[in-house]
């Protein structure tokens, strides 16, 4: 794929370019080739976005005021993030990217679409830069679909993204966006699949989350999804745990943007219903399958349905795949909350309520982050906090998501955690079984690991390395040696891959 196209179909691309379309971008090429059901679209390559940022010089400038930022300090973060958006907000998109994004809207039919941000770097395995930039949905009209590619544009430097890269080493201007533009699913119920049991690391089960209505609802945690487990030996469902939904949102008739969609009350029989029928919960589980094999790694996924037909809308790899948890243990304690355990393991620690990202500054090392639910902005506090408990939201949302890429227990769905929980309480997490306690207890857990000179094993135990900078960390346990080097990371970092830029004349010389 020629990479000075500003734009390109679905059909044209694959996983191979992911710098020219972005992760989300490449996964909706391959599964349009594959034979998945994907609503049809285009991508506004990574091409398009480097372009503008030179013919509007923009880098200087908003290398000058990244320069001095401390990711760490919430407040100045913030102040900076908006600067930079404001610039590129301000700055003209050159009028030769916007008349190709136009033709291309025009091509497809017009009519409502999804503009999504598809960062170059995004959806790697180990590198999930999953939610750190904007997505429109509803978006109709030539001139609307161009104001918010350049809305994802200037995404790219929100305080989340630029948090993000900076604690994953990335270079701001080598990791660019692309983004897809593809036809709108009015949803009337829609959800996440995980082809694998994401809080057990389970990968003999498909785990299914489902809620009526558009989707968002479920990894922004505003509501808590029916959960569907299904094994995938022999394609039957395990678990339904069916979660009463008060409202759903939809799209309001004749809006344009995100903010038109409303919510909507539900019925009594509504509120209590199952979200997708059985014979829909086994076709997701089929087409997760396919997804599985087809890309050899377990996949995290959205779908939707829409009078009666499912919609694969997005897949990328699980990052936060790692041996599957079998540690066991018993609390004998009062219980104050319970919820769906969503990262498993033991933590307690000073209960800080954050009812607005704007405090997240109050959530201090060690502290339990306990809110009504979490977005991107509430991450530099995960990031300190020994465990999280919120009240609302499913395994596949966004606390549960990140909190097992942290490495910290999380219950979540707990309903009245804000309101039962005081600021500086002692509690312990018990993210393995999804239960709060009062105090601090110690777990001692009922695996024994014997010391390995007193194993006698002709096993070599290999870790799987995806950050080069932690080496001398793992270099410490007590493994053998690397056995899975996730190069595919380190190219990300380098921003361009390695054929590229020998095909520039830029390898290393002889």
């Amino acid at each position: 794929m020629s990479k000075g196209q500003n734009v390109v179909w679905f059909k044209d691309v694959n996983k191979n370019d992911i710098p020219l379309v972005g992760g989300k971008g490449a996964n909706l090429g391959e599964m349009t080739n594959a034979g998945i059901p994907v609503p049809p679209g285009f991508i506004v390559t990574s091409t398009a976005y480097f372009d503008f940022i030179e013919k509007t010089k923009l880098q200087d400038k908003i290398k000058t005021l990244l320069k001095p930022v401390d990711v760490h300090n919430s407040k100045q973060l913030q102040t900076v993030a908006a600067q930079v958006q404001k610039l590129v907000e301000d700055a003209p998109m050159p009028p030769e990217i916007a008349r190709d994004i136009e033709q291309a809207y025009i091509k497809m039919g017009k009519g409502l679409v999804a503009v999504r941000s598809s960062g170059t770097a995004e959806d790697l395995p180990e590198a999930s830069f999953a939610g750190q930039q904007a997505t429109f949905l509803n978006v109709q009209g030539e001139k609307e679909v161009v104001e918010a590619v350049h809305g994802c544009w200037a995404s790219l430097f929100g305080a989340r993204a630029i948090f993000y890269r900076q604690e994953q080493g990335f270079d701001h201007f080598k990791v660019g966006i692309a983004v897809p533009v593809q036809r709108m699913v009015q949803s009337e119920s829609s959800g996440v699949m995980f082809t694998i049991e994401p809080s057990t690391n389970n990968r003999d089960e498909i785990t299914i989350e489902a809620v009526l209505g558009l989707g968002e609802m479920i990894v922004s945690g505003d509501v808590t999804p029916d959960h569907y487990i299904v094994v995938k030996k022999d394609l039957k469902i395990r678990t339904k745990d069916i979660k009463k939904q008060e409202w759903k949102l939809i799209k309001k008739v004749g809006g344009h943007g995100k903010s038109d969609n409303i919510k909507i009350d539900l019925t009594p029989a509504e509120k209590a219903m199952q979200k997708i029928t059985d014979e829909d919960i086994i076709f997701l589980a089929k087409i997760g399958l396919t997804l599985e094999k087809h890309y050899d790694w377990p996949q995290d996924v959205e779908w939707a349905k829409e009078q009666g037909q499912i919609f694969i809308v997005q897949t990328r790899p699980v990052t936060t795949t790692k041996k599957e948890a079998k540690t066991t243990h018993d609390i004998d304690a009062p219980i104050l909350l319970s919820g769906a355990p969503a990262s498993p393991g033991v933590a307690s620690g000073p209960v800080k309520i954050v009812p607005d990202p704007s405090q997240i500054d109050k959530v201090l090392e060690g502290d339990v982050l306990v809110a009504e639910m979490t977005t991107p902005d509430f991450v530099p506090a995960m990031k300190r906090a020994s465990a999280i408990v919120t009240d609302r939201g499913g395994r596949t949302a966004h606390a549960a998501i990140v909190s097992r890429e942290l490495g910290i227990p999380c219950v979540v769905g707990c309903e009245k955690a804000t309101t039962t929980l005081k600021d500086g309480q002692i509690i312990t997490v018990d993210g393995s079984n999804g239960k709060v306690y009062p105090g601090k207890i110690e777990v001692q857990s009922d695996v024994h690991i014997r010391a390995r000179g007193e194993l006698k094993t002709k096993t070599k135990l290999l870790a799987n390395l995806a950050q080069p900078e932690i080496v001398d960390k793992v270099a410490k346990r007590d493994v053998d040696g690397i056995g899975l080097l996730r190069a595919e990371f380190m190219v990300a970092e380098i921003g361009e891959h390695p054929s590229y830029m020998i095909e520039q004349g830029r390898g290393r010389s002889s």
